[in-house]
């Protein structure tokens, strides 16, 4: 076999590899998302119980980025404090280190095993559950087929001059192996996969035990990478978690490098064998960082919230932060990110509804053009992530997700038409102070009273969207009930002065009314974000609450 045709076959492998890499990860994510999200919101109680689920969860997706993702996210949101989550992120590369021991066995007839289960449960007959997890058992196999492949691929390059020259070469520079290990695994965006190439290549005879350890490391630190990258725009809390993860693993390959001459001996009495010798450093690596840091979290998060100051540059507010594209072919990741970016919808157009409070108490109208523009805001950010919702959409998704898509279509579409009534609202005041009336002082107490009561209600509507709580949608839409028959006495109040003769009442008449008719369309669009809740939860007749 001439070189060109066995480096061919290598690249073919490794592919294989990242591709069953990717299979199990979809597929996991895909079947257990929304589950994920609720054990790792539960667990973060204390850094024990934060360190472990970190372990779980990546055990399940295979991917210590995957974890980082959903971590920087609930960080963002202040859903977990920041020394749980960097215990999360320590827990999530003891999970990657578990799954290399797992596959450095040989398993001979498993791949094919494997590869035969997952088509099975693949089937078009089954559920979507179902066919995921199929889709996940499949990917297993391809990446024990991939890496038995590698091995076999690799074995005539260990007679290759020109590499022996090349290894030996990155040998004695550790630097250039850890870099180039490094930024083998940020394209790849995968450690797992790079550690388990480097144990392929060992046992392929390819490469010395030496060199094996510097580009292990250089692995681990390539991890860190791609969530780095991923949350560089999304705020000081969710990049704190990925630069404190970052600082471990540097600290760890400062430490560990000194002593790599002395590794093979000291893990050799556990194991001699290659392939064990490659995936027990691995362990050990991040086992030591985990031991040493998890007590040391708390100090961690206090150095990086000190590094990390809030951002005080100049962005465009007016382009979403959060909707990120790599997370497209994972539903559960590109509807999180959906849901953040929603978050800052919403505030938005609360900003908006607390300066309608402002405008009906002053004269001041300096700010009120910076108020009608956050309209535009509201509306790229609408049409931003309709966009990318409906793109998320086409990937195949289970029930979960789909209704989780519904929601967000909807609140996002109610915000929409909120912002453009708020806005048109905004502009009736400003015109009411060019013809120099004042609203009653009664008249102004009603609709601030009314005003507030939207604000509050808009509060719990996003909370609502967030959480899926069945019990405050039921809150929120009994909350109509009373918010119409305000609205309607608030209107009586108003014909009882102008009977009366009252001049601010007399000379206001028709934007008051105007006013209170818009406040009631903007409370229909708050409670709107009840009803798939309820909807999905059963505690809806057709015509009314059951």
């Amino acid at each position: 076999m001439s070189a060109t045709e066995s480096l061919m076959r290598l690249i073919g492998s490794v592919s294989l590899l990242l591709w069953g890499l990717y299979m199990v990860r979809t597929g996991v994510t895909r079947a257990f998302g929304s589950e994920l999200h609720r054990i790792v919101g539960r667990a973060v109680s204390n850094r024990i119980s934060a360190f472990l689920s970190g372990i779980g969860v990546t055990l399940i997706v295979q991917s210590s980025t995957a974890t980082a993702l959903i971590i920087s996210s609930f960080a963002a949101r202040g859903v977990i404090a920041l020394p749980a989550a960097l215990a999360v992120m320590l827990g999530a590369d003891i999970g990657t280190t578990l799954v290399a021991q797992v596959l450095s066995f040989d398993l001979s007839l498993m791949p094919y095993i494997l590869v035969l289960v997952g088509l099975v449960f693949h089937g078009p007959k089954r559920s979507s559950k179902t066919r995921q997890l199929g889709r996940a058992v499949f990917g297993l196999g391809l990446m024990l087929l991939a890496l038995s492949l590698i091995v076999q691929t690799s074995e005539p390059l260990r007679n290759s001059l020109i590499l022996q020259d090349v290894f030996e070469s990155i040998s004695a520079e550790p630097m250039i192996a850890i870099l180039l290990a490094a930024l083998l695994t940020w394209v790849s965006h995968s450690s797992l996969a790079i550690v388990l190439l480097v144990m392929s290549f060992v046992v392929g005879g390819v490469i010395g035990i030496d060199l094996a350890f510097l580009l292990v490391i250089g692995a681990n630190l390539g991890g860190v990478i791609p969530p780095i990258v991923a949350t560089l725009s999304e705020g000081d809390l969710a990049r704190r978690v990925t630069f404190g993860n970052a600082g471990f693993k540097i600290i760890g390959a400062i430490i560990f490098v000194p002593f790599l001459a002395y590794m093979p001996e000291f893990l050799g009495r556990i194991s001699d064998d290659p392939a064990r010798l490659v995936v027990n450093f691995h362990t050990l690596f991040n086992f030591t960082l985990a031991l040493v840091f998890v007590p040391l979290v708390p100090l961690a998060a206090h150095i990086w919230e000190r590094i990390i100051q809030p951002s005080t540059s100049s962005t465009d507010e007016d382009t979403p932060r959060f909707l990120d594209e790599n997370s497209i072919n994972t539903p559960v990741l590109a509807l999180a990110c959906a849901t953040r970016e929603v978050g800052r919808m919403a505030e938005t157009v609360d900003t908006m509804l607390r300066g309608v409070s402002e405008c009906l108490q002053s004269d001041d109208y300096s700010s009120v053009d910076e108020l009608i523009e956050l309209d535009d805001r509201v509306d790229t950010l609408y049409d931003e992530i309709k966009s990318y919702v409906t793109r998320v959409s086409r990937q195949e998704i289970d029930q979960p997700e789909s209704d989780r898509v519904v929601e967000i279509l909807m609140f996002t579409t109610n915000l929409e038409h909120m912002g453009d009534i708020v806005e048109s609202l905004l502009g009736a005041l400003v015109r009411r102070s060019k013809k120099e009336i004042s609203f009653s002082k009664e008249g102004l107490s009603d609709l601030l009273e009314l005003n507030t009561k939207l604000i509050s209600n808009l509060t719990l509507a996003i909370n609502i969207f967030n959480s899926g709580d069945v019990a405050l949608a039921r809150q929120l839409i009994k909350d109509k009930a009373r918010v119409n028959k305000m609205q309607g006495n608030f209107v009586q109040n108003h014909l009882e002065r102008l009977k009366d003769g009252k001049i601010e009442s007399v000379a206001t008449s028709s934007l008051h009314m105007d006013v209170l008719r818009d406040q009631r369309r903007i409370h229909s669009h708050i409670t709107a974000v009840a009803y798939p809740i309820l909807e999905q939860a059963g505690k809806l007749r057709k015509s009314r609450l059951k």
